[in-house]
């Protein structure tokens, strides 16, 4: 058995804000006699970007501020204490590896541009040797088991799928272990409120199809509900397309995004209920959702900062436009498409739209108007509460026709309008003014 390390080991906390299946906390706590936790609400994600819109709008903000409470209170109940800061982390991680004798941090590993920078800036800002041991935790099929060459990821999903379910397996799910109460230390940080961040306080808006709250308990609630006391799972495929309520879809992609609820963790939950209940299209088909999760983040792995490029990563040449008003028209829904515009007023009241409506609405964008594609995905990066980089920037450049759509389709609104809101439930809901 392995001597634990008399140093104190850090995990610093990114997008992988749970305890359960987290391998960088089970590292630390495997590797050190003691642990303590970070996880910095960065100043610079609630600035406005390139594009005039703020990187995390109040949506995303207060989920996170939820995640983060139900983090501090489970690493508690390991012995574990989170400190919070409101700070970019290479202003202030080398001051606590000072002041708690670490020399190792545990973390999420992570390849886009901003966060590598980070990290740049992170060692650069440390006066003594920090050991980062990294690890992909954000996967269902760990790129370990997946591929020595991200080169060789296949360009069309359905060659990549194939060979996953071929020939790599699933990992087990890791589980922490607590540490003595000794481990726990004087907590003097505070985790901000939403002024902080600079937002006003907000109620969810009582038509929101997301009603629930941040942070991994949440999450295993939502899971259990679901699968076991619905078992609205066996009726997945039928009713995924659907765009009113709360259980047309799992609505597991909030907690995904932010890394407390793992791939790992549904998947095996699938394999419980299958065991109990008997497989299905439906079972099937949430894990056949979750490997398109992981194929955009194997195209990014594969092509890098193309995924940003305006080119996409087929580098196509087409020339785009940025006129303000239509811009304008689209995000606040005052299009000539009823359909689009429901869809946009739902996105800008609640921070969140269902995934046939992204698909019309990035159509739309692209294919109708011409607007550079960038420009829709930096918009949903800053409302929507299930915001992922790699889902978000691969499914715009999907749509844009500068990604891995072998077809480059053109959805036509009108008739996706007549075959998913027939009745005009769904557009009566968000394009109807009431008096009361």
């Amino acid at each position: 058995m392995q001597q634990k390390q008399e140093n104190t080991g850090l995990v610093w906390f990114r997008n992988n804000l749970r305890v359960n299946d987290n391998v960088s906390l089970k590292k630390a706590i495997e590797n050190h006699k003691r642990v303590i936790a970070v996880f910095y609400f960065n100043p610079k994600h609630f600035k406005k970007e390139i594009f005039g819109f703020k990187k995390t709008e109040k949506f995303r903000a207060q989920f996170l501020i939820e995640t983060v409470k139900n983090l501090q209170k489970n690493l508690q109940k390991l012995n574990i204490t989170l400190l919070t800061f409101y700070d970019a982390p290479q202003n202030h991680l080398n001051k606590i590896c000072k002041e708690f004798n670490i020399d190792t941090i545990y973390s999420q590993k992570e390849w886009t541009k901003e966060e590598v920078e980070t990290n740049k800036l992170i060692q650069q800002s440390f006066s003594n040797k920090i050991y980062f041991i990294e690890d992909y935790d954000q996967f269902l099929y760990n790129p370990e088991t997946v591929s020595n060459d991200f080169n060789n990821i296949p360009n069309v999903f359905t060659s990549f799928r194939k060979k996953l379910e071929k020939s790599v397996k699933v990992k087990s799910e890791t589980t922490p272990t607590p540490l003595p109460k000794e481990n726990l230390i004087e907590n003097q940080t505070s985790i901000p409120h939403l002024k902080d961040l600079g937002f006003h306080n907000f109620e969810i808006h009582p038509k929101s199809a997301f009603k629930f709250s941040g942070g991994e308990d949440a999450a295993l609630n939502r899971l259990n509900n679901y699968f076991f006391e619905t078992k609205k799972v066996n009726f997945y495929k039928k009713t995924r397309n659907g765009l009113v309520g709360t259980d047309y879809s799992t609505k597991f992609s909030p907690w995904l995004a932010n890394g407390s609820l793992s791939a790992k963790t549904i998947y095996w939950k699938i394999k419980e209920f299958e065991a109990e209940f008997g497989a299905n299209q439906s079972t099937y088909w949430v894990v056949f959702e979750l490997i398109w999760r992981d194929y955009f983040k194997y195209i990014s792995l594969k092509y890098d900062n193309r995924i940003f490029k305006i080119g996409g990563i087929l580098e196509k040449n087409y020339t785009w436009n940025s006129d303000e008003n239509l811009i304008e028209n689209w995000i606040n829904g005052t299009t000539k498409d009823d359909f689009v515009n429901a869809n946009m007023i739902e996105l800008k009241e609640t921070g969140w739209m269902s995934n046939r409506g992204r698909q019309n609405v990035a159509s739309y964008l692209t294919k109708e108007l011409l607007i550079d594609w960038r420009i829709g995905a930096a918009y949903f990066e800053s409302l929507l509460i299930d915001y992922d980089v790699h889902s978000n920037y691969g499914n715009w450049m999907y749509v844009a026709g500068v990604g891995n759509d072998p077809r480059d389709r053109k959805f036509n609104t009108q008739l996706e309008a007549k075959r998913y809101d027939a009745n005009y439930k769904f557009r009566k809901i968000w394009l109807e003014k009431t008096l009361f």
